[in-house]
């Protein structure tokens, strides 16, 4: 007899639920929410488990590889599909979410999310703490400036090296001032070389990298935004068309249709917040910065003249997730011309 198993994983324990085909449970416990103890539960010989599943979250990544080494068939389950089907519980526990999860494996009633591979987890780490140091340094600065124009001291337009200089010129003549700031300026200036640092770890890869050397012969598409692609997307093979990316990464129209009520919303944002967001850039890049003339940007223009920039941007966003995809498969480089992507 077939056995399926639903994992609730929280930081501490984890409530694991195991039930036969017919849906009968056969066994229910809460362990610590380490492999090992996992292990000991789910490799019961009396067991025959044709489906584990666990939801995609924090310790996600890491349970499920080490559940997937021994040869178990784990399945990671998107999250809001997950949270649509046990909200017809009445009453949230942990052992009733892996009771749910159980039985969503036994009814086939999941949707897989693909788990990164080691390294693509690494290079979305070095992306997301360099993105954070940023945004504190920036968070510093912005600080800076509203708290002094409140004595009437205006920064003006300062870049990134001449800000601290600029700071120090205005409130040279008031020491109470002085004391208040400079903690501030020694931890934005310590903000600032330590994410010097993690860009120049950035930059050595991507030189190193071939996937993402090809990425970049398109317009717009800097070193940035093709790391943070090829760590997103980390396995093109997953995606059997490449059309499938940009749904897949929000970037697709929502619809809703209903008897004789049929719609379509905004983009669905379902996917990639990162992602998206540099592909955002690279469109804007594109269209407003990039001299040279391509086929894609003449595209993009036109939906610009008749519907406006703003979606004309997320028109191109989309279409450059899917170019950069079939640039990765297909091992080739930008084509600038309709002509050569015709040969």
């Amino acid at each position: 007899m077939e056995h399926f198993a639903g994992l609730d994983v929280s930081v501490k324990e984890t409530s694991v639920c195991i039930v036969d085909e017919t849906g009968r449970i056969v066994r229910e416990a809460k362990v610590a929410s380490e492999p090992d103890a996992l292990l000991a539960v789910l490799t019961n010989p009396a067991y025959h488990l044709k489906r584990i599943g666990l939801e995609a979250g924090p310790l996600s990544q890491w349970l499920y590889s080490a559940l997937a080494e021994p040869g178990l068939p784990v399945i990671c389950v998107e999250t809001r599909h997950m949270q649509a089907v046990l909200k017809a519980q009445i009453n949230k526990t942990d052992r009733n979410d892996a009771r749910g999860i159980a039985q969503m494996m036994r009814a086939g009633l999941y949707r897989p999310v693909h788990v990164k591979t080691l390294r693509s987890q690494k290079l979305r780490m070095l992306l997301t703490h360099r993105k954070l140091l940023q945004s504190k340094a920036i968070a510093i600065e912005n600080d800076l400036r509203a708290t002094l124009r409140n004595f009437g001291l205006k920064v003006g337009v300062a870049g990134k090296v001449k800000f601290e200089a600029r700071i120090r010129e205005l409130v040279e003549n008031l020491p109470d001032l002085v004391v208040l700031v400079e903690p501030l300026l020694i931890v934005r200036r310590v903000l600032r070389e330590q994410i010097v640092t993690l860009h120049r770890r950035l930059l050595a890869i991507v030189r190193d990298d071939d996937v993402c050397r090809r990425l970049m012969t398109v317009p717009g598409v800097g070193p940035v935004v093709s790391l943070t692609y090829r760590a997103t997307v980390d396995v093109p093979a997953r995606f059997r068309k490449s059309k499938a990316v940009g749904a897949v990464f929000g970037l697709t129209c929502s619809r809703y249709q209903s008897g004789e009520i049929g719609r379509s919303g905004g983009i669905s944002r379902c996917g990639d917040e990162m992602v998206r967001m540099m592909l955002y850039e690279a469109a804007q890049s594109m269209l407003t910065r990039t001299i040279k003339w391509s086929w894609l940007k003449a595209w993009a223009m036109q939906i610009a003249r008749r519907r406006g920039m703003k979606k004309a941007i997320v028109a191109l966003a989309r279409r450059l997730a899917v170019v950069l995809h079939r640039i990765w498969v297909d091992g080739t480089e930008f084509r600038w011309t309709r002509e050569t992507v015709a040969a």
